[in-house]
C-alpha cells in the first residue's frame, strides 16, 4: 500500500528528523519526498510505501496518521495521510 504524507507549518529545526524518525519507528518506506520553505512557511510532501510496515491495526493509513499524530502535536504542524489510490483520484478532478 502506498501514502502521500503532507506536512505544513511553522518551519523551525528538527522537522524533517520528527517525521522521518516517526516513519522509520513503523518501518514506511520513504519513496519520494520533497519540501519547500515559502517566507518562513514549510511544507513537505512525502510518497511512502507501507506494504512493509508493522501491523499496527486493521487500517495502515489510520494507523500511521494516528502514529503521526504525536509529531504533529510536539511539533506545531499539521500532518495529512492519505492513500495514493484516492489522493490520485481527488487531484484528478
Amino acid at each position: 500500500m502506498f501514502a502521500i504524507i503532507t506536512v505544513t507549518g511553522s518551519d523551525h529545526p528538527g522537522i524533517v528528523a520528527a517525521v522521518t524518525t516517526a516513519l522509520a519507528e513503523h518501518e514506511a518506506n520513504i519513496l519520494d519526498i520533497s519540501q519547500t520553505l515559502m517566507g518562513g512557511y514549510f511544507t513537505m510532501i512525502l510518497r511512502v510505501e507501507l506494504a512493509g510496515a508493522r501491523p499496527l491495526r486493521a487500517n495502515s493509513i489510520d494507523d500511521l496518521q494516528d502514529a503521526l499524530a504525536a509529531v504533529e502535536q510536539a511539533q506545531n504542524l499539521v500532518i495529512r495521510v492519505q492513500s495514493e489510490a484516492l489522493f490520485t483520484a481527488i487531484n484528478e478532478l
